[in-house]
């Protein structure tokens, strides 16, 4: 059996409180904003190129494991000696029980039914009958991209909706490589993933041979990318500011354009960085906006 430490520290001590707290003998510490769902809940991470809205929450809740044995008094008195501040006027004592943490974990992911012709599964789910859809197995890792992220199932659904049999794509900034994987289950007759992270490129590469699927994956450096049917990019609003060049590109003239990774305020800004298409919302989910639409004539 074992308990949850919890109390709350001010700006810029959550570090030292952290450290100290598994000097004098917890077993971990997590730390959350402990003024999430409220209007003074901040954002800790920036887009790629611009800075950090800050550098730390103004107030952190720390939730430190302990043995049930544990006296939190003196485990807080000692933590606040070693980092140099007063102990909590008060804490929280919350016990965890005792419980299968590998199933527990595997529980949160289950199956993600995409369309009419996906189905996102991890591993260790028992495999349903045959409905028709098209399994993409993908266990949670590394790379960002397991299909429940708003962004990533809009994607997953306009190429179930959109993609043909038989076209080429280019998945930009491929993650996991699950809509690499998706296209291939789809019909396209050539996928190419392409990454900055080699995580992300080895990643693909293994999920790709996991489902038997034929999946380039590949860095940006090297030779040229040959343009396809379908450039599907789903990043961030900046990256798709600095690649829109590149990204045109390698979009064939009777091709499609798919954009994702943005709020729904940056959508009218990234469709203007693209003036060689006709970029409109194609379904927006949670604050989030897929952009898509073809090359002009």
């Amino acid at each position: 059996m074992w308990h949850e430490l919890i109390f709350v520290v001010a700006d810029g001590q959550a570090e030292a409180w952290s450290d100290a707290l598994l000097e004098c003998g917890a077993l971990s510490v997590q730390a959350e904003d402990a003024d999430e769902g409220s209007p003074d809940e901040q954002a800790l991470f920036g887009e790629p190129g611009e800075p950090a809205p800050a550098l730390g929450w103004q107030r952190t809740r720390l939730a430190a494991m302990v043995d049930a044995d544990t006296d939190c008094a003196q485990l807080l008195s000692c933590a606040a000696a070693r980092c140099g501040a007063a102990a909590p006027d008060g804490y929280e004592l919350r016990e965890v029980p005792e419980q299968d943490w590998v199933r527990a974990t595997q529980a949160q992911f289950e199956p993600i039914p995409i369309g009419a012709r996906l189905l996102i599964t991890p591993s260790w789910h028992a495999q349903g009958g045959d409905d028709g859809r098209q399994t993409i197995v993908l266990d949670p890792g590394l790379a960002f991209g397991t299909g429940s992220h708003p962004t990533t199932r809009m994607c997953l659904e306009w190429l179930d909706a959109q993609l043909r049999s038989g076209d080429t794509v280019i998945d930009y900034g491929c993650g996991s490589g699950i809509l690499s994987i998706a296209a291939a289950r789809l019909g396209a007759s050539r996928v190419v993933a392409v990454d900055i992270d080699p995580q992300a490129v080895e990643a693909t590469r293994d999920n790709a041979a996991r489902n038997e699927v034929a999946v380039l994956a590949r860095e940006p450096a090297g030779p040229a990318l040959e343009a396809a049917d379908v450039v599907v990019a789903n990043i961030l609003a900046n990256p798709l500011r600095v690649l829109a060049p590149l990204l045109s590109s390698l979009v064939r003239p009777d091709g499609q354009l798919v954009l994702a990774g943005l709020l729904d305020r940056q959508a009218d800004e990234i469709a203007a960085c693209y003036p060689r298409f006709d970029l409109r919302p194609w379904r927006r989910i949670d604050g989030w906006t897929c952009l898509a639409g073809p090359a002009r004539s």
